[in-house]
């Protein structure tokens, strides 16, 4: 009955973790919506259109980013499928899947608005 008992214990012992980590996992993939950018502009362009800032910016080495209210967030990526929906969207909204890390999106999707 001891055996019984411990091989229960470690049983829910093991689909305890199992449930968390699969939650802590899906916690970290977030989705964000925003006007896509650059991060050295943010919200505020210097050169012409928002769009054509953006390009600019990012061409002179800026990564892309993503406006979020009154939060710019830097996009982590080298997708050349993510960079070209970004290119696309630059000065538009976007929908950013990614996990978050202080104010920069690690980027595993991008998708027009």
């Amino acid at each position: 009955m001891n055996r019984g008992r411990r091989w229960l214990t470690a049983l829910a012992v093991l689909i305890f973790l199992a449930a968390v980590s699969s939650s802590l996992f899906a916690a970290g993939k977030q989705t964000f919506t925003g006007e896509v950018s650059d991060a050295m502009c943010g919200r505020q362009h210097m050169e012409g259109t928002p769009a054509d800032c953006t390009r600019a910016c990012v061409a002179k080495g800026s990564k892309y980013a993503l406006v979020v209210g009154d939060k710019t967030y830097t996009l982590d990526t080298a997708d050349k499928a993510a960079l070209a929906t970004l290119d696309k969207q630059a000065g538009k909204n976007a929908i950013v899947t990614g996990t978050l890390n202080g104010d920069t999106i690690a980027v595993s999707s991008v998708a027009a608005k």
